[in-house]
Parts: C-alpha cells; sequence; structure tokens
C-alpha cells in the first residue's frame, strides 16, 4: 500500500462559488458536492484571482500570479519552461494525468498538444482539448495528432469515463489526476435533456441584484446554466464512487473548485473577467478522510494561485521556491481549532489577510468600463477594485452580500478604502507588478507579437 496521499483535483470552467446546494443555493440539485462538502471542507472565501480562463488555469497549475507565469490574457500559451505541481509531483514519483478542456496551448484552439513540456508535467495520461465548447461533439488528443472523436455525447459523460478509466489503473502506485470540464461555461443550453428537465424558468428565483424584468431567454440560460451544474455533479457522483469501488478514497486528496465565476445578469452584465462576486468567488471543497475535518466551512481566504503550494504541502511536498501563491495546507489541518482573536491591526499570520484581484488584458465578451485594465483586493469582508486612474468600486460584503451600495466615493468609508487601496499597494509591490496600460502588460512580457496574431485569428474567422 502507497504511503503518499493520491491527489484528484477537479475543476468546472466559469462556475460561480454560489451555485451549489451545500454553498447555500437551494435552487440547485448538487448532492454529490453537497456529500464531499459534509465529508470535507468548504471554503466560502475561495477567489479567482484573475477571472478568466488563461490566466487562471495557469495560475492553479504553477502557483503563481498571472505575470509571474507569463500568462496574462486567453489563448497565450503558458510558457514552456513554467513548472506546475503535477511536475513536482511526477519528479516524486507520481502517476501525473489530464484529461479535459486545457486552453494553455495557444491558438489555434484546436492544436494537438504533444508529449513534452507543453504538457507541463503531465507526462503519464492526456486525454485533452484545447479548447471547445461543443458539448456534444467531444474531442480529444491522446498522444498523436489524431483527434478521438465522440459525437452525440455529453462531453462530461466521456471525460470522466477517462478519468475512471485512469483511476482504475492506479491502485498501486500514487497519483496525481486533474479532470477539468468545459461547462457550466456557455453555451448554456447545450446540457442533456434530462437535467434540463429539472429547472423551470418562471420559477426561478433571480439574485436580488439581477434586473427584475429579465427576459424569458435569459432566464432560460440561468435554468440552464444550474442545469449544468446539476450535470457535473452526477458526473462527480460517479467519481466518488469509483474511488470507493477501487478502495482509494481513503487516501486520496480530493479537491474541486473552478477557474472563474459568470455574471450571469447580476448587475446587468454577463461572462467574467470582472470584480464582482459573481466573477470572483470560485466553489472549493477538499476532502482527505482522516487527515482534514469532515463537515467544516471555512472562511479563510484561499486565492488560485495558493492551490498549488497547499496541495503540495498537503502532500507532504515542498512547494517550490518559485511559486507566488502560499502554502496554507496548514489552514487546513487546523480548520477544527478555534481561530485566535483578531488582532485590530493584523489578521494572524498563518491565513491571508487579503487576496489580489485583477484583469490584466481585458478582451473577449466581457470588457469592464470601456476595457481598462483593473486591480484589487479582497478581504474577508470588503472587495476593492479601481483602475490605472480612478476608483470603480468598493462593496462591505457583510452587510451588502449581493454588492448593491457602492462605497467607493462615500465619505464615511475613505478610511476603509484608505486601508484598502494600501493593501492593494503591497501587492503589486510583491508581485513586481507596476499596473501597466493591456498594451504594456503585453510589451513587458515581450507578448505583442503573439497577442496580435490572437487577435488577426480570430478576426479572420478563426474558432472561439
Amino acid at each position: 500500500m502507497n504511503p503518499r496521499p493520491n491527489l484528484l483535483l477537479v475543476f468546472a470552467d466559469q462556475m460561480r462559488g454560489e451555485a451549489m446546494r451545500c454553498a447555500g443555493n437551494q435552487q440547485v440539485h448538487t448532492p454529490a458536492l453537497d456529500a464531499l462538502a459534509a465529508q470535507g471542507m468548504l471554503f466560502t472565501n475561495a477567489i479567482a484571482n484573475c477571472p478568466v480562463c488563461t490566466p487562471s488555469r495557469a495560475s492553479l497549475l504553477t502557483g503563481k500570479y498571472p505575470l509571474g507565469c507569463r500568462t496574462i490574457v486567453n489563448d497565450l500559451a503558458l510558457p514552456d519552461d513554467e513548472v506546475t505541481f503535477a511536475g513536482v509531483m511526477g519528479a516524486a514519483g507520481y502517476r501525473t494525468g489530464y484529461v479535459g478542456k486545457w486552453h494553455l496551448d495557444g491558438i489555434s484552439r484546436h492544436r494537438f498538444t504533444p508529449p513534452g513540456p507543453r504538457r507541463h508535467g503531465f507526462d503519464s495520461f492526456w486525454a485533452a482539448y484545447n479548447c471547445t465548447h461543443a458539448y456534444f461533439d467531444t474531442k480529444y488528443y491522446f498522444d498523436t495528432p489524431e483527434i478521438v472523436r465522440v459525437p452525440d455525447t455529453y462531453e462530461p459523460d466521456v471525460q470522466t469515463d477517462l478519468a475512471i478509466d485512469f483511476l482504475d489503473g492506479c491502485r498501486d502506485e500514487p497519483f496525481c489526476l486533474v479532470l477539468s470540464w468545459g461547462p457550466p461555461h456557455d453555451p448554456y443550453d447545450q446540457v442533456p435533456d434530462r437535467f434540463r428537465a429539472m429547472y423551470g424558468p418562471a420559477k426561478l428565483a433571480l439574485r436580488p441584484n439581477c434586473p427584475a424584468d429579465l427576459g424569458a431567454n435569459e432566464r432560460r440560460a440561468i435554468a440552464d446554466y444550474y442545469a449544468a451544474v446539476t450535470a457535473l455533479d452526477w458526473n462527480f457522483g460517479r467519481l466518488m464512487h469509483a474511488l470507493d469501488r477501487l478502495g482509494l478514497a481513503h487516501n486520496t486528496i480530493v479537491l474541486f473548485t473552478s477557474d472563474h465565476g459568470d455574471m450571469l445578469w447580476s448587475h446587468g452584465r454577463r461572462w467574467k473577467q470582472q470584480p464582482w462576486e459573481e466573477c470572483i468567488n470560485i466553489p472549493l471543497i477538499v476532502r482527505w478522510p482522516g487527515a482534514l475535518p469532515a463537515g467544516a466551512k471555512s472562511d479563510s481566504l484561499i486565492g488560485i494561485a495558493d492551490l498549488a503550494p497547499t496541495l503540495l504541502g498537503l502532500a507532504g511536498l515542498a512547494a517550490p521556491d518559485f511559486m507566488e501563491g502560499t502554502d496554507l495546507s496548514h489552514v487546513l489541518r487546523l480548520a477544527q481549532s478555534p481561530r485566535p482573536p483578531r488582532s485590530p491591526r493584523r489578521q494572524p499570520a498563518t491565513e491571508h489577510e487579503s487576496v489580489p484581484i485583477m484583469d490584466l488584458v481585458p478582451v473577449d465578451q466581457a470588457p469592464l468600463w470601456g476595457g481598462q485594465p483593473w486591480r484589487g483586493v479582497r478581504t474577508r469582508r470588503y472587495t476593492y477594485a479601481r483602475e490605472r486612474e480612478r476608483r470603480l468600486l468598493l462593496y462591505d460584503n457583510l452587510r451588502d452580500p449581493f454588492q448593491m451600495t457602492n462605497l467607493s466615493e462615500d465619505p464615511a468609508h475613505a478610511s476603509i478604502r484608505d486601508a484598502l487601496e494600501t493593501e492593494l499597494q503591497h501587492w503589486l509591490h510583491r508581485l513586481n507588478d507596476p499596473f501597466p496600460t493591456a498594451d504594456g502588460c503585453l510589451e513587458l512580457l515581450g507578448k505583442a507579437d503573439a497577442f496580435r496574431q490572437r487577435q488577426e485569428h480570430f478576426a479572420a474567422g478563426g474558432n472561439w
């Protein structure tokens, strides 16, 4: 029997943190994820540091923030020399596998990612596709440029089957498996009918920050979004059953999360790349029977960039010095211990006082206020964000959980705003972030030519 813990990391695309019953949304059917939360730890303040696909995925795997891993906008490839937690675990003797959406290999989104450095440590098993959101035209590559295609079958079903196949071969050696599902990312209506039938748009209770006159098509889209979450939950249950069947559950760290959320018409907005809670707050549940507390709920701040060093810490492996995120494995292990009284000046040194949030090169469907880059911080209580030249928002999430009242220009909150600006300056300094324009950011990292090619590709009708 292998004494080292296995790792199964499962993440959805564009799933916001509130979209689970265990997170308080009673409209969503998520029995498998609810069971995971009852057996493990649910984090209520898990944050996507950069809420857009490619930069967020790069941070998740490398433990670096977007500038640090030089992956600052969708469809610019993660540089070949960036090391992921899979690379560290592979060097320690783990069998590493990746299944599902990759979106880290540049343009085109249909390109083949060959064995070698562009797979970033996932060397034992590969059944992935760079990026596609055609959920009933499932495609993936193994180790040759020949596409395996499974039409008319829901993509997460196929990917979960592949993940279970991987688990079937891992009874005698430690493994690290990442499963990346495409839904509930739009197109929202690409969900099996049996799950769509569970959600009636007319009966849907909208979040208070949604327009009251939201149309029938928009309501249908939100209902389908929840249906996709339930479809993923059904597949997650199959994964957990496979772990039980194979006798692997007791020694496997299971982590479920997402790369970012989705506005879904809250504040009249859509998609991602925006600093509201619907975009930046993501699901995070961690289970490791006997090693982590069961049924615990934590409001500790944890960003996506913290996940790689934290997972390595749980596995007993040292996070490399180049990882910019924080190993918070001790926070997970001490979750049942009483939290010390909060200092009026600083939080306990073992936890984040804030996490940075950002959008470095706004593109695609959701430019914010004219497409300007923004930076901010999220604390347990507050969200603060600004552009280079002006403040954007300040919310007291404790008193205003749906972020209905922007306090950024409220004189009564000037001292809080100034303290949060100081915290933001701390993060900019720590991350060597000069807060450039979008063009300046691309020039800073030598990515201007690659970005221009990206824009030309899509302007010429290349696939999105």
